[in-house]
């Protein structure tokens, strides 16, 4: 393997993302620091205790993770290639605080913890004759330090910035309104009436999680040809996308009218990158960074990349892959296509996700397309492809939490090698 002598390196979080970037960069030899300005590693996957109610003060908090959440992918597909779960574990959907020590043994298991930096929060990222020059602020003694780098690794999540959909008539509401970044625990909406505005993965599961406490859950969504499966949740009603906001409740799509105590919006959340200089000659707007080789070179200054930015995709494959695809240009081992065929392959990218009807807010959508990506850049540097077996598993996985709720979890995998796996049923011999 090259080495890439002296090279210092900034590495901008340290979850999952962050420790995969911070553990390449020190077996290639760079001089590796990560900064986080939580007190623990683990990212989204760390759980912090927050009250539902005075949700304005709340969306401060770092991590989305709620009291008994469950992961919507198998762990099967969710370890990195060169460190495995426990093999103990049957269980394919385990707990988050179950991922969370995962993460904490992969930072164990490669020595990560002294290049790790907790309770650091970077305030502004700026290039300055051919270095980075990184500010950060010591959350601890207050004090704000500045230092200078070869090579940034942007790895700070895109789940802490909730996002609300501009609908008519939601300052009139007078009840209690969330979003299911600060949602914690399903009995504080005992008794309550809830409008839950949203049907992807949160949507589903918080809905699933109140509603053996909840009088009533009215779930909104645009789900119209195939909308989830929830008979087996007696008390959840349907409804299509609201039209407008009432003082006690929503008036919907379709005419209808329903009175709420509560309001949860499962919306998603606006990636926003606050450090980032306008000399870093980026546009970050509408979930979209631009101009990116690949999702993840910075095209005008090509020692900064992002690992984790392209959504649906196994995140844990996603960050394996893209760390190894970028370790191959910044190693030397190969050279990067000129600014000009860079940015010519990504406006092409851009042209035909447009030509499939995609907004610009999902420019960096792969979805079921990840394997294509995937592919691109085993394509482009001859790196090792994700495992087949990880493929294979995919059709097992994908929209279980929209048509199989109530039994998806259920279902564990055991993969036998690199091309093949088993599934049975919890309980069976």
């Amino acid at each position: 393997m090259m080495s890439i002598a002296k090279k210092r390196c900034c590495v901008i979080g340290a979850g999952a993302a962050g420790l995969c970037a911070l553990k390449y960069a020190l077996e290639y030899g760079m001089e590796a620091v990560a900064y986080d300005k939580c007190n623990e590693i683990g990212g989204t996957w760390v759980y912090t205790e927050q009250a539902v109610d005075g949700c304005d003060a709340a969306e401060e908090v770092h991590s989305s993770m709620y009291d008994g959440l469950r992961t919507n992918l198998p762990k099967e597909v969710m370890d990195f290639p060169d460190f495995k779960f426990p093999a103990n574990m049957r269980e394919s959907y385990i707990l988050a605080s179950d991922v969370l020590k995962y993460f904490q043994a992969y930072a164990k298991h490669f020595n990560l913890m002294p290049y790790i930096q907790l309770q650091r929060e970077v305030m502004r990222v700026r290039p300055i004759n051919d270095k980075w020059e990184v500010l950060t602020l010591d959350l601890k003694s207050n004090n704000y330090i500045t230092e200078s780098f070869d090579y940034i690794f942007i790895c700070n999540g895109r789940y802490t910035t909730p996002s609300y959909p501009k609908t008519e008539g939601i300052e009139l509401y007078k009840g209690h309104k969330m979003h299911s970044h600060v949602f914690r625990k399903a009995e504080a909406f005992k008794d309550a009436t809830v409008l839950m505005v949203g049907a992807g993965r949160s949507g589903m599961d918080i809905t699933h999680h109140i509603y053996p406490y909840a009088k009533r859950v009215y779930l909104s969504h645009h789900l119209q040809q195939k909308p989830p499966v929830t008979d087996f949740m007696p008390n959840v009603v349907q409804k299509p996308l609201v039209e407008r906001y009432t003082e006690d409740g929503a008036i919907f799509k379709d005419g209808t009218q329903a009175c709420c105590t509560h309001i949860i919006f499962c919306t998603g959340y606006n990636l926003t990158i606050p450090f980032l200089s306008a000399d870093c000659n980026l546009q970050v707007h509408d979930n979209f960074v631009y101009p990116l080789y690949k999702h993840c070179i910075n095209i005008y200054h090509p020692t900064m990349c992002f690992i984790g930015l392209p959504i649906y995709a196994y995140p844990i494959q996603l960050f394996d892959m893209q760390m190894r695809f970028i370790m191959q240009y910044y190693s030397g081992k190969l050279q990067l296509p000129s600014t000009e065929d860079m940015l010519a392959d990504t406006v092409c990218d851009l042209a035909e996700r447009r030509e499939r009807g995609l907004p610009r807010r999902k420019s960096h959508v792969v979805g079921e397309r990840q394997f294509d990506y995937y592919d691109e850049l085993v394509a482009l540097t001859g790196i090792d492809n994700i495992r087949p077996v990880i493929k294979k598993l995919a059709p097992k996985c994908s929209g279980k939490f929209l048509y199989d709720l109530q039994n998806y979890r259920k279902t564990a995998f055991k993969v036998i090698d690199d091309e093949n796996f088993v599934q049975f049923k919890l309980g069976e011999v």
